[in-house]
């Protein structure tokens, strides 16, 4: 017969459970893992290696016993969504989204940059498609192209399902940059939303999940290219969705696309994600060209809070594409030139700083650790401090620019040929 104390035990203590990774930068689109269990090196921890069809700079994803990627596929034109087997890293399956010419981009962009995302049953994900079409020719009807000039393209989010059959595909407009194009789409409640800033009249669309339809959008200011995510959490008792870009930080109803404030500049252009700190209760953002700017941002505001709300502000440290992270009361960081910096998060005083080399990949953590890859495959593990905590120093020997996925003890990591599996599975999950 079971014991009182015992069956309280099993009432009262709360379920675990392990966590997918079902978009970018994770559950909660800041990099972080509540799971348990990791490797701290590449060491000896390398379960299976996929060698993938294409090039590409987009994230993996993770859901169950599933991975999911895109790849380009130069000498067909295709961009395909890609299914792995998270066992045992086989392919599973490889469905094209798009069949489309290459578009213009930046040497450290790619044809498949953009993340997709997962609720479970669909995986959404997003591409340019640059063949002319009648809108494309007419937005230029009439206009002088200036030499160099880029030609717009049109967005297309995609949705599939888990065996790779298509459901639907929206076309939300137009997108000109000569950088190239990198939007992953974000899921919230039934919407998928994507943020088009680009060099033309931006915009931000919310699309149903289960159809495609255009629930909302937003008309983005200053008509200039960033490549943000949003930052989508409840945050001062109210449901936030935060990004910097094209000349200004806002914030907005992810529900309805109002707007909640704003905050001018402080420059140009973003690629990085923003960051919130429970513990501080502040925002930090990182960015971009052809100023760096570092803030930590109240985000309770009304309107306009350019002058009311940045509670520090530095030039040092700052990244313009890597997102930086939140653990233990600090805020990490690393410049593309591949310097990394620990603020305490509360003051903005620098703690340390270390060298790690030309690094474009976005920072992930778990169990208190946090993980920096370089662009030349060097996968260091920090525990953050006052001063800089190496744990464990590796190399994949292969290109990396993709952010890590984690999930269950696993780490999941796009290299420039493969995707790479560390660790075992594990049901070991910590509770948060």
């Amino acid at each position: 017969m079971i014991s009182r104390a015992l069956f309280l035990l099993l009432v009262f203590v709360p379920l675990v459970h392990a966590e997918n990774w079902p978009q970018w930068r994770g559950p909660r689109l800041d990099g972080t893992s509540h799971d348990s269990g990791f490797p701290v090196s590449a060491e000896g921890n390398v379960t299976w290696r996929l060698e993938l069809p294409g090039g590409g700079h987009a994230s993996p994803i993770v859901w169950e016993d599933r991975l999911f990627t895109v790849a380009a596929l130069p000498e067909s034109e295709e961009r395909v969504l890609l299914c792995a087997d998270r066992s045992s890293g086989k392919l599973l399956w490889q469905s094209v989204v798009l069949k489309a010419p290459a578009e213009r981009a930046h040497k450290l962009n790619s044809l498949a940059s953009s993340t997709p995302a997962t609720d479970g049953r669909r995986v959404f994900t997003a591409f340019l498609d640059n063949t002319p079409t009648d809108a494309t020719r007419k937005a230029d009807e009439g206009r002088t192209i200036a030499k160099g000039e880029v030609p717009k393209g049109t967005v297309v989010i995609s949705a599939h399902d888990f065996d790779g059959k298509p459901l639907w595909q929206a076309r939300p407009g137009l997108f000109s940059s000569k950088h190239g194009f990198c939007s992953s789409p974000v899921l919230f409640e039934d919407k998928v939303i994507v943020n088009c800033d680009h060099d033309g009249d931006g915009y931000i669309v919310a699309l149903s999940q289960a159809d495609g339809r255009e629930l909302w959008r937003i008309d983005r200011p200053n008509k200039t290219r960033s490549y943000c995510v949003p930052l989508i959490r409840d945050i001062g008792g109210r449901m936030q969705m935060v990004l910097s870009g094209t000349m200004c930080v806002t914030s907005y109803d992810p529900r309805t696309g109002k707007l909640l404030w704003i905050i001018d500049g402080p420059t140009e252009q973003f690629v990085a994600s923003l960051v919130f700190s429970d513990q501080t209760g502040l925002l930090y953002m990182t960015g971009g060209f052809p100023e760096h700017h570092l803030l930590a941002i109240q985000p309770d505001g009304n309107g306009n809070v350019t002058g009311s709300h940045v509670v520090w502000r530095t030039n040092k440290g700052v990244a313009y594409v890597p997102s930086p992270i939140i653990e233990g009361g600090r805020l990490l960081i690393v410049s593309d030139s591949g310097v990394a910096h620990c603020f305490d998060a509360k003051s903005g005083e620098i703690e340390w700083a270390e060298r790690l080399r030309e690094h474009h990949a976005s920072l992930t953590s778990a169990e208190g650790r946090v993980y920096f890859v370089n662009d030349f495959g060097v996968l260091r593990t920090v525990r953050p401090d006052r001063s800089y905590k190496l744990v464990a120093e590796s190399e994949l020997k292969e290109k990396v620019f993709a952010s890590p996925a984690l999930s269950e003890g696993q780490l999941f990591i796009r290299t420039e040929k493969a995707l790479v599996c560390l660790g075992k599975r594990g049901a070991k999950t910590a509770a948060k």
